[in-house]
């Protein structure tokens, strides 16, 4: 993956000109003043309705060239040039455009024909109210500086290769050896990792230090007692509270937990040994070698376009534009950030996907993960307001851990009738699995801002005791310090603060179509490609009810959810 190359504008620019620096701050004023007095003389609802296309087009064009310099970066981060560009964005772009762009926001949200616009304008407003409550120009520099260190994150996770089989590889390569039957080989892997890691734990408590004052005095300087009520306003979580997320928390605990603590105990036995170990918990408990569903990432794209096209044609047209557009660069390589994400191009509307693929089973599902993600953008990009071509994050990750499950039955393409058995059923216990890490890394984030002063040791306590409550039956004796601080891995916890609620109350969305669809394929995939394609014109509640969904993370859906996929996982045995 070089650069990405020109992409045409998914509509024909009619305000900004075509050869407009949108990274040269006089260029850019130069545009925003346009927009401000064409704002000042809209005299009508109608003049009002013309002006924001025109600000949306702006923000799309803008956001496109942030995106790319992104997307550049996280694919080398040890390169010099794409980081200076990146940080170019973050430190004079962002900053300036932050404080103009409210200047236009604000003179917007008191604009005399607002209450004019016709009621689709609603979602539009409210968010718009937000922002304009939320901003401080005081703010500014430390989101910034937020910025920078987040991005200092990604760079010190992309730097860690650890020499193992007689060569230098990615801990997410070397992380293949934990699904191999050796058992002493995973331990010796996993230790490797663990050592590796260690390495910078010293740095990354320091990095997380500093971003936690700032976090405190950017929610003070909004006028907050505490950063989580901040960011729950920031997020625009308009329909649910602090407190409805830890009660969420307490329906996994009791009801996700036994569970998982079960197949724990299932796993022991069929394994032969006393007690699971960290380096136990992803190898076949039944001593067959890892799932192998490709070798070269060409392979990968071509057969999962196969296995979309055999669920759904129109979504597999979409994949297909997709990849002969190359927006994708899948392949792990040092250097290279960690994980998986989709980022929008919005100019063009389009989709870019990026993973680390490794060879594992699990690239697979990211990839089917992400392409829901791109599949939102793609049936989203007629939205003709700006702000409705993208969703709450509730429901965009509803569009990709669906995708996962939907597409499922047809992983035959990859493996024959045992192994595609074996992979869906691994893939509904990882679900059980990942609703507990959920409520702890949600759990954590909780603790960790509302307990301000505290110290490190004091934060590693919380963390354990989340883990102990949440966790499953491994033993971490001899390894407590890297439990201690396993939190690390979890880039949302410094890069994204408070964004993993989102990942649980979407699988309980996900896992409604999924339900659908064993009984109702048609009818779950035509409630997903129509909920997809309403963006975020509509309120959360709305959109889940788009699919068909219950817009709810209490105790009976779980239940409800848990024993269907408690049922599926027993009939693919």
């Amino acid at each position: 993956m070089n650069t990405l190359a020109p992409l045409r504008a998914f509509a024909a620019r009619t305000f900004l000109p075509a050869a407009v620096d949108l990274c040269s701050l006089p260029e850019l004023e130069e545009q925003f003043g346009r927009l401000e007095r064409e704002l000042r003389d809209a005299g009508s609802a109608s003049a009002l309705v013309t002006w924001l296309g025109h600000y949306d087009e702006v923000q799309a064009a803008v956001d496109e060239v942030r995106a790319r310099r992104y997307i550049a970066m996280t694919c080398q981060t040890d390169d010099p040039e794409r980081e200076k560009a990146y940080l170019e964005i973050l430190t004079v772009v962002d900053p300036w455009r932050k404080a103009r762009q409210m200047e236009i926001l604000r003179a917007f949200s008191q604009h005399p024909c607002l209450d004019s616009l016709p009621e689709s304008y609603g979602v539009l407003r409210r968010s718009v109210e937000m922002q304009v409550r939320l901003f401080r120009e005081e703010n500014i520099a430390r989101e910034t500086e937020e910025a920078r260190l987040s991005q200092q994150y990604q760079k010190i996770v992309g730097a860690m290769t650890v020499s193992f089989d007689g060569k230098e590889q990615t801990l997410a390569q070397v992380g293949r050896v934990l699904e191999e039957p050796d058992r002493e080989r995973r331990q010796r892997a996993w230790e490797q990792i663990a050592e590796r890691r260690g390495q910078d734990v010293e740095t990354l408590e320091e990095l997380f230090d500093r971003l936690l004052v700032l976090r405190s005095e950017i929610a003070t300087g909004a006028g907050f007692s505490d950063y989580r009520g901040y960011a729950f306003a920031r997020a625009e979580r308009f329909d649910y509270t602090p407190a409805d997320c830890l009660e969420f928390g307490r329906a996994i605990e009791e009801l996700v937990v036994p569970v998982c603590r079960e197949m724990d105990a299932r796993r022991e036995k069929q394994l032969g040994i006393d007690r699971l170990r960290p380096w136990d918990l992803v190898v076949d408990p039944e001593g067959k070698p890892p799932l192998h569903p490709f070798r070269t990432c060409a392979e990968l794209l071509e057969k999962t376009e196969k296995v979309i096209c055999s669920l759904d044609q129109p979504l597999g047209d979409l994949f297909r534009q997709l990849r002969r557009s190359e927006l994708v660069d899948l392949e792990n390589r040092k250097g290279k950030a960690p994980g998986g994400y989709q980022s929008t191009l919005s100019e063009a509307r389009l989709p870019f996907v990026f993973m680390n693929a490794v060879g594992t089973h699990r690239d697979l599902e990211t990839l089917l993960h992400e392409s829901g993600h791109a599949f939102h953008t793609l049936l989203a990009r007629t939205q003709p307001l700006y702000a409705y071509r993208s969703a709450p994050l509730e429901f965009c990750e509803v569009a990709s851990m669906a995708m996962e499950l939907l597409a499922a039955p047809y992983l035959g393409t990859f493996y024959g009738e045992e192994d595609a058995r074996r992979a869906r059923r691994n893939h509904l216990e990882g679900i059980l699995r990942f609703l507990p890490w959920m409520a702890v890394v949600d759990g954590f984030q909780h603790w960790l801002y509302t307990h301000p002063g505290h110290s490190r040791d004091e934060r590693a306590v919380a963390w354990k005791g989340l883990v102990q409550r949440f966790g499953g039956r491994e033993d971490w004796s001899g390894y407590e310090g890297v439990l201690r601080s396993l939190w690390h891995r979890q880039l949302h916890i410094f890069e994204y603060p408070f964004y993993y609620i989102e990942y649980g109350i979407a699988q309980l969305g996900a896992l409604g179509l999924w339900r659908r669809s064993l009984t109702d394929p048609a009818g779950a995939l035509d409630a997903y490609r129509r909920a997809l394609a309403l963006g975020g014109s509509k309120p959360l509640p709305e959109l889940f009810a788009a699919a068909g969904l219950p817009f709810s993370f209490g105790q009976d859906n779980l239940q409800t959810l848990v024993r269907a996929v408690r049922e599926e996982i027993q009939r693919l045995r």
